[in-house]
């Protein structure tokens, strides 16, 4: 938790809550319901691993069925009672977050984003009168702006820092270059005094048509041709005058970043605005440049339990205003045969029609399912999403929508009705019958899906052997810059919670949609979900590093909640409709009443849902009133030791996060001695410095030259931390500069 943040944390307990489910349910369903489905029993072809599912039990025998709709209602209850139990621990867990003092004194989580401002609300004062009133009162607003061209000028300037990084690194290799040459050229000379002479030289002039250029322009061998150091330099410092003047404009418009903490709120100025000046922050003067802002801003407040109500608060008083093509392309012959206009793809060589038919197809469903979590993300975009960690949220509804449809529903139906399609046709009075046969062999299925997700990502991701090739590779080949070097040597991967969730979710519906139909899945998947549970342990402690401004606090934890229960569904559902079809041997309904108890036993499970989002669903994303005291700039002077016998969640919050000495009495955190940091929500093209130019020192005194010409032209540069060896190989002992200075 401390190493990854609270979704790391919470992904990893999510295995360990299905492991702990799946271990006795593995057990008796194995002791128990594999013994009832093969033993004396033999419905269909019953051959290999159809012998112990639920359609293996012949119509004379289908008192069998009890032993199915006891264990239902066993496990259901199993899984429902750590349901609660994990959601009554995430609840005590996230809030034990939000108020631990590493968390609650950073700005992000005393700040509110407001979206949707009317425009006669777009002003500081405007926004600081309506949110004031909360307690402790607000701290910052920062109004969010149009800033035009200012993101792209920023842009330019780091690209051209970029380019400007790996020219002065590739001076100082020809440099190096030169020097090793001269030496060679001196040994094999013989001449002693030129040997020495080469080897104790300290300054290499480079040539300028050795020096770094490039040509101006989008279009390749085409444009000016110029030195790329000085075109850099000149870049920069045209780019940072740029962002200077549109900061400059920003500053004096009167809607900046301005600190609430001890400046008086001039009423008679604010009632003396038009609409429009109020919106725009000054009053419009022809030619003068403007950023106006947008409908939407960051709100720092003092008490982190003011952002928590106002986030809960009412704010305004008026009402806002491909997969079928790929299924087609694999039926090739069908479709040249079938339409006229097509006929000419049966002309075609056997070979092309093959891969038409045969590559095609699962090339073109590998480009789909790497495409769509881009797709959907565009929606969520769409729709209007504003945050990062939001879209991953809304992903992984979506994305899991997606793939429940598309990997479980249409394969189990399709497996079935294939399999039994046949007989339906010989004999269409039997379909009842013959669907409760053979729905259940497709399990065979996702029970070597279970096998190989569990064995091929696990042993992957043990070993790691295509990061580590992709490590040396990366390091030979991009390894040119000091930056470039220290990204590829202590850059660590991360997950995209969107797209991983679901993928996992998947498996826990495939799982509990065939437990009771096919037990044997239970033992395959709870060994699988073992295997996760401790290579993520071990990923996300020595191999990933999750950055903390995509953290959401552990929400998708409960969304992955919500996903156990579709798969409880699935399994009471698909056992129910079994229940219904089953026939004995005079082709006679013979299971109705178990038919029946499992539509009651899906009635409770809904109750139970309705319950668990009612009493924790409040719970999930604000801090409740009563834990006010113990958020942070909340906390008295001195607090009373709890009561050794008070269980409730504040006693517990006080013990874990805030600790207690040994006499009993609560430590407080310390109260916040710093301003709000400036830039904490202001675009970086308004708010962050130049990035320093990174140079490696070299053996012959360039680097320092360089660093010299930079700081000459208004360019920060740092030779600290970087060196180049005699050879020009790059190598680093710390990070980059700029972020050095920011750690201090």
């Amino acid at each position: 938790m401390r190493t990854n943040g609270l979704d790391a944390y919470f992904f990893v307990r999510f295995l360990r809550m299905i492991t702990k489910i799946l271990l006795p349910i593995w057990f008796f369903s194995w002791v128990i319901l594999m013994p009832v489905n093969s033993v004396n029993t033999r419905a269909g072809s019953g051959d290999g691993l159809d012998r112990f599912t639920f359609g293996n039990i012949e119509p004379t025998k289908q008192k069998r069925y009890a032993a199915h709709l006891i264990l239902v209602y066993f496990f259901t209850a199993w899984i429902l009672y750590n349901i609660r139990q994990e959601m009554k621990a995430f609840v005590l867990k996230r809030q034990q977050f939000l108020v631990s003092p590493a968390h609650a004194k950073t700005t992000q989580a005393n700040t509110l984003l407001v979206t949707g401002i009317p425009a006669k609300y777009l002003s500081t004062e405007a926004l600081y009168n309506t949110f004031n009133d909360l307690p402790g009162g607000v701290k910052k607003i920062w109004i969010n702006r149009n800033l035009k061209e200012l993101p792209d000028i920023y842009d330019r300037r780091l690209a051209a820092c970029n380019k400007l990084e790996s020219a002065e690194t590739s001076l100082l290799k020809t440099a190096a270059k030169l020097r090793l040459a001269a030496i060679k050229k001196a040994q094999k000379g013989g001449n002693a005094a030129d040997l020495e002479a080469a080897q104790s030289l300290d300054v290499v002039s480079v040539p300028r048509d050795q020096r770094p250029q490039h040509r101006l322009g989008w279009i390749p061998f085409v444009g000016k041709k110029v030195d790329t150091i000085e075109w850099c330099r000149s870049e920069i410092r045209a780019c940072s005058d740029l962002l200077t003047e549109g900061r400059t404009v920003i500053e004096n418009d009167g809607l900046g970043v301005r600190d609430r903490s001890d400046d008086p709120i001039d009423k008679d100025s604010i009632e003396g605005e038009t609409d429009e000046e109020a919106s725009t922050g000054h009053k419009n003067k022809q030619g003068h440049k403007s950023y106006p802002p947008v409908n939407s801003a960051f709100i720092t407040f003092h008490n982190q339990i003011a952002a928590h109500l106002a986030k809960q608060s009412l704010t305004h008083h008026e009402p806002y205003r491909m997969i079928a093509f790929v299924g087609v392309v694999s039926n090739v012959y069908g479709l040249c045969a079938s339409t006229s206009w097509l006929a000419w793809l049966c002309k075609l060589p056997k070979v092309v029609v093959g891969i038409i038919a045969g590559i095609l197809p699962p090339v073109l469903l590998a480009v789909l399912m790497m495409l769509l979590p881009i797709i959907l993300r565009l929606f969520a975009r769409f729709e209007g999403v504003p945050k990062y960690n939001g879209l991953e949220l809304s992903l992984m509804t979506r994305f899991f929508m997606f793939l429940v449809v598309h990997s479980f529903f249409i394969v189990t139906l399709s497996s079935g009705i294939i399999k039994a399609l046949p007989d339906l046709i010989n004999n269409p009075t039997s379909v009842p019958s013959l669907l409760a046969e053979n729905l259940p062999g497709a399990s065979t299925f996702f029970l070597t899906y279970i096998v190989l997700q569990g064995l091929s990502v696990v042993a992957a991701s043990f070993l790691q052997v295509v990061p580590l090739i992709i490590y040396y590779v990366k390091l030979f080949v991009l390894g040119s810059t000091p930056r470039s070097v220290h990204g590829i040597k202590f850059g660590l991967g991360s997950v995209n919670w969107g797209t991983t969730f679901p993928n996992v979710t998947l498996l826990v519906v495939i799982t509990l949609g065939y437990s009771i139909i096919s037990p044997i899945i239970n033992g395959l998947a709870c060994a699988t979900f073992f295997g996760f549970y401790m290579v993520y342990k071990y990923l996300f402690l020595w191999v990933y590093d999750q950055p903390s401004t995509s953290d959401t606090g552990g929400l998708f934890f409960p969304k992955a909640i919500q996903h156990v229960f579709v798969g409880l569904y699935v399994q009471q559902i698909c056992l129910a409709a079994l229940f219904f079809l089953a026939r004995n041997e005079n082709r006679n309904p013979s299971a109705v009443p178990e038919g029946a108890l499992m539509v009651v036993l899906i009635i409770l499970t809904a109750g139970f849902h309705a319950i668990i989002n009612n009493s924790y669903g409040p719970l999930l994303k604000s801090l409740p009133l009563s834990i006010k005291d113990r958020t942070w700039g909340n906390q008295p002077a001195a607090a009373p030791a709890p009561s050794t016998d008070n269980k409730n969640q504040v006693a517990v919050l006080e013990k874990s996060v805030l600790g207690k000495d040994e006499g009993g009495t609560s430590s407080q955190p310390p109260q916040p001695t710093q301003a709000v940091d400036d830039v904490s929500f202001a675009h970086p093209a308004v708010s962050r410095p130049q990035r320093t130019v990174w140079l490696p020192k070299d053996t012959l005194g360039i680097a320092e030259e360089e660093e010299r010409a930079c700081k000459d032209a208004g360019i920060d540069a740092s030779c600290d931390h970087a060196h180049m060896d005699e050879k020009g190989k790059v190598n680093i002992s710390g990070g980059p500069p700029d972020e050095s200075n920011e750690e201090e």
